[in-house]
């Protein structure tokens, strides 16, 4: 059996893989009512980690990584290519069902192509529609058979709109915590463990991070030198690209910083930051965060630590952009937790005066802080499946091999 898979961002790339795991575990050991064990081979659009679950990869994620509007539209001739590539392949193998990942501009395309091939199509992980453009939902309606969410609050919005759609928890609920300690890590990147660490999380696109690194580096520099500050790099991204980002704001020093392995050898070291490998044992380990709003945003809320949600586009998408926006917050957790849990600093607001006022505010012990921990402790339990034993992905296999098998 052959299935298909698309996912167009370093997130949903590593739901990917995770969903992969799981349905090969699904068919492998399924057993139920006499069924017999299925062998399932995928191919599609993903990056480095479907590739290393057996995902043959047609479209490499990191190709359709852009971000805002007026961005779109400059690419948007490389993307038609690498979608009409997908398709050819689909057309040659003639998937069992397609599978879906996020990325909405991409994927829904590619959901219209599958269901005129009478190709059962599977969302997961929905297009935020709720947030803006709701009247898209009529998309997920016609050309999807089954949408898999992964916000509570998303069922009831879309089967209320007629979608077939079912909560199975988000992908990230079940990590566990990092195992390495605090002093073995701050031994492996040359940190000081006694000063607090902040984590400093720009995006996973190379436009976001552009946009959004200077500030938040601006407000590192403010911060001075009682802090450390972790920058993890993100698989979409090159650690020669933050450097040069870095550096560009802080000259490198071979008297502080730390060193991440390239392909070519040692990074020189960096002043004040320090490139690390893996966001979440980063996350895990610090006193607070910058993140820009995302993803990393719910790793940071599952990891326990209070942040600083910030974000910047540029001032035409923003334009275009704000009047569409349907719901009362920007960042996930908020949206979550029904409140703020964290503050906001969207465009305008994003200044490293208001960086550096906020983690004023839940950096050392106190009401603030406490009061952000406690909502951070309700998000994630309301991301959790909701009978509590199986795995997302699991069960977002389990679904899947019902509708296959």
């Amino acid at each position: 059996m052959t299935i298909l898979i698309s996912a167009g961002e370093a997130s949903g790339e590593m739901y990917g893989a995770q969903l992969i795991e799981a349905l090969r575990r699904a068919a492998g050991s399924d057993g139920r009512a006499g069924r017999p064990s299925t062998s399932i081979d995928f191919f599609g659009a993903g990056g480095d980690r479907m590739r290393a679950a057996g995902c043959e990869i047609i479209v490499d994620a990191k190709d359709l990584a852009v971000v805002g509007i007026t961005e779109i539209v400059s690419h948007l001739p490389k993307i038609l290519g690498l979608y009409k590539k997908l398709i050819r392949a689909a057309d040659d193998r003639r998937p069992a069902l397609a599978i879906v990942i996020d990325s909405p501009a991409f994927n829904w395309r590619v959901a219209r192509q599958m269901r005129k091939r009478d190709i059962p199509v599977v969302y997961y992980v929905c297009p935020q529609f709720w947030a803006w453009r709701q009247g898209r939902v009529r998309l997920l309606r016609k050309y999807v058979n089954k949408a898999l969410v992964i916000f509570p609050f998303e069922e009831k919005f879309y089967r209320d709109r007629g979608v077939d759609a079912t909560f199975v928890g988000h992908p990230l609920a079940d990590l566990p915590v990092p195992t390495i300690t605090r002093e073995a890590y701050a031994a492996e990147h040359a940190l000081d463990a006694a000063k607090p660490w902040i984590t400093l999380m720009p995006g996973s696109r190379r436009k976001e991070v552009r946009m959004n690194l200077p500030t938040i580096l601006e407000a590192a520099d403010r911060l001075g030198p009682d802090c450390e500050f972790l920058l993890p790099v993100a698989r979409t991204l090159e650690p020669q690209f933050l450097k040069h980002l870095v550096e560009t704001r802080f000259p490198a020093s071979p008297q502080s910083g730390a060193q991440l392995g390239t392909e070519t050898g040692q990074a020189p070291p960096l002043r004040s930051i320090c490139l690390v490998p893996e966001a979440l044992p980063a996350l895990y380990h610090s006193r607070a965060g910058i993140v820009a709003s995302g993803t990393a945003t719910v790793e940071a809320a599952l990891m326990g630590t209070p942040f600083v949600m910030v974000y910047r586009v540029s001032p035409l998408t923003y334009a275009l952009g704000k009047p569409r926006i349907k719901v009362p917050y920007y960042a996930m957790v908020n949206l979550i937790a029904g409140e703020e849990v964290v503050p906001e600093l969207v465009q305008g607001k994003f200044t490293a005066d208001n960086i550096v006022a906020e983690l004023a505010k839940i950096i050392p012990d106190g009401p603030p802080r406490q009061e952000m921990l406690r909502g951070l402790k309700s998000v994630r339990e309301r991301l959790k499946q909701p009978d509590g034993d199986q795995r997302p992905a699991d069960r977002a296999a389990e679904i899947i091999t019902d509708m296959l098998l």
